[in-house]
């Protein structure tokens, strides 16, 4: 536990930071493997009609300062390569994300 003043309010705030950024960083990973799900099932109708929700949430948590922009560009670019991969190499293709 912190003894300075300064210190725990520094605490304080990252507790409520904490609090206030966890639902946004869970929705990231929920529609990562999601996504991810529909790729690897070869539901590419779903996945195709799901990227745009995924990109939003992906810039939502960029925009909040969650993740790096590199991070979120990084995330995009292999969504969108693994969709690619899946619909010309058939319904399951093997796609790290």
């Amino acid at each position: 536990m912190p003894v300075i003043q300064s210190a725990k309010k520094q605490m304080r705030q990252s507790l409520k930071r904490r609090e206030r950024n966890a639902p946004h960083r869970n929705e990231l990973k929920t529609v990562l493997k999601k996504q991810m799900k529909f790729i690897t099932d070869g539901k590419l109708d779903e996945a195709v009609k799901f990227m745009p929700t995924a990109f939003s949430v992906i810039d939502m948590c960029l925009k909040r300062n969650l993740i790096h922009r590199n991070n979120a560009s990084n995330k995009k670019s292999r969504l969108a390569l693994a969709l690619s991969k899946a619909q010309k190499g058939g319904a399951k293709a093997e796609v790290k994300a």
